[in-house]
């Protein structure tokens, strides 16, 4: 699917998201649902054109970052709408970060206006001599009283820059993905239409903040584009604040990430209460999910998940599972309207069965990387892009992941996929979660090292490594299983849920 095929030469994305309800009488509909208050379409269009007014008066012109470190609520739908709205990119920052990595993007992205909630640290140290900040009190006393509505949408062509997205930092350098004013319709004519199906009367609950990309289509376009609404929490997402939201606010389209689904069902097997009576479909991205993990939800709560990948650079997800025909282990097919390779070393397309890097080609696909040209050459290849996978497709064309292209191991001349050996020890009854990376033994050869999170904090560990290594060879070839295994309190991750094997390798 090609925007052009479809979308006016001039396109604004926070016209058609949030203004066009209005014009077309649904203003009184509701689009976001928090536990202190409710936005109306017809509030968030008055709200976002006020932004556009408080925009324009510090100087602010088409083209200008815009960034916000805001908790997700309606300051932050109003302000990442209300910079679009305006002409000028949108860039939510990851509010779990350091000051200093706030710092760092801030710098890199070199907006015209910092919104900063005070609660969040370092905020207030963002601004600069071309950067102004603003908190999240002051913006609201504008919305609220002061600014004037501006009178409607910057008429930006359809291929003009809309929102960067600083990656989550799996390799530790987060770096800004540049998204076109067509991208969101994009994914929510592929993904959104054909594999969630939504529809106005959906309401929507993610896990995934509104910084994360999986969060952002989650919780704000893909219930905008039909007219839904979205719930929105700021607290981290523990099982205690999942569970009472989704009891509170009843979603119909409930949105997690791996990590996630394994601590509810921990949750669940500790007593917890739940309640997922409300939920129609269930979604999983960020990483793979294991098998196992997929077959105890269904247990639980009756409902399958569609396992997915998606990424930054894709803007949404683009291979995944469907409603029915969901295969535990495998991430899926194709999305309508992305193609899909696996390839070689040298670019030459994989026979089924055999590992190979993961290409993807869709119009929803980012531009470029902010102020990294080089790696923009390396990752985007004409109409593909790299997406650093590796992945193998079976005959009958569902495809699985074999993790990421610099996780791999190659012990005793032959490659190890650490998503497999994992999948294996999360079958275990005392592991929560687990991470396998490659590390030298004292011949300075590479074998399989795994480190554990085990599900009851009171677990005894001692036998454990054996037991789960001889757990382990039953399922597995012996050359896949662990060498060594570290028991940890909990695995290092980024703030998306996503484990950050950089900072195990540097053990």
């Amino acid at each position: 699917m090609r925007a052009c095929d479809h979308l006016p030469e001039r396109f604004n994305a926070a016209d058609w998201f949030v203004g066009r309800h209005v014009r077309e009488g649904r203003g009184a509909r509701t689009a976001i649902v928090t536990d202190a208050a409710t936005l109306t379409y017809g509030e968030l269009d008055e709200r976002a054109r006020r932004f556009v007014t408080l925009l324009r008066s510090a100087g602010v012109r088409r083209g200008d970052r815009v960034a916000f470190v805001l908790l997700d609520g309606p300051l932050l739908a109003t302000c990442f709408w209300g910079a679009v709205a305006a002409g000028a990119v949108a860039v939510p920052v990851n509010t779990l970060l350091k000051p200093g990595d706030h710092r760092t993007i801030v710098d890199d992205c070199d907006p015209r206006v910092v919104v900063v909630d005070p609660s969040i640290p370092g905020g207030a140290d963002l601004g600069g001599p071309d950067t102004l900040v603003w908190t999240a009190a002051e913006v609201e006393r504008a919305l609220e009283g002061g600014a004037v509505a501006a009178p409607g949408y910057a008429e930006t062509r359809r291929d003009a820059f809309a929102f960067f997205l600083y990656s989550s930092g799996t390799t530790g350098e987060p770096k800004g993905v540049v998204h076109l004013q067509h991208d969101m319709w994009i994914c929510c004519e592929t993904y959104g239409r054909s594999i969630l199906e939504i529809t106005p009367e959906d309401r929507c609950f993610s896990v995934a903040k509104v910084f994360f990309a999986y969060g952002l289509g989650n919780s704000l376009y893909f219930p905008a584009h039909v007219g839904a609404s979205s719930v929105l929490a700021h607290g981290r997402p523990s099982p205690e604040l999942v569970f009472e939201q989704v009891r509170r606010h009843r979603p119909t389209l409930f949105f997690g990430v791996p990590t996630a689904y394994a601590n509810m069902l921990a949750a669940i097997d500790a007593g917890a209460r739940y309640d997922f009576g409300s939920v129609r479909r269930c979604v999983s991205a960020g990483e793979a999910l294991p098998a196992s993990v997929l077959e105890r939800w269904r247990e639980r709560t009756g409902l399958e998940i569609l396992d997915g990948i998606g990424s930054t650079e894709i803007c949404h997800i683009f291979l995944s599972n469907r409603a029915g025909a969901s295969r535990p282990g495998s991430t899926g097919a194709p999305v309508e309207g992305y193609d899909l390779r696996l390839v070689d070393e040298r670019g030459h397309d994989v026979e089924r069965g055999s590992l190979g890097d993961l290409l993807v080609r869709g119009d929803s696909t980012a531009a470029l990387y902010w102020n990294k040209h080089e790696t923009t050459k390396r990752t985007i290849q004409g109409e593909w892009i790299r997406t650093g996978d590796k992945y193998w497709q079976d005959d009958e064309g569902w495809f699985f992941h074999a993790g990421r292209s610099d996780d791999m191991i190659k012990a005793g001349g032959i490659w190890v996929s650490p998503v497999e050996v994992e999948a294996a020890l999360v079958e275990h009854p005392a592991v929560l979660e687990c991470a396998v990376i490659g590390a030298d033994d004292a011949d300075g050869l590479a074998k399989p090292h795994a480190f554990v999170t085990l599900r009851a904090a009171n677990a005894d560990p001692a036998g454990l490594p054996d037991a789960l290594r001889a757990f382990v060879k039953e399922r597995l070839a012996a050359y896949k299983c662990p060498r060594t295994i570290t028991i940890l309190d909990e695995l290092p991750k980024t703030a998306t849920g996503k484990i950050q094997r950089f900072l195990l390798r540097a053990r």
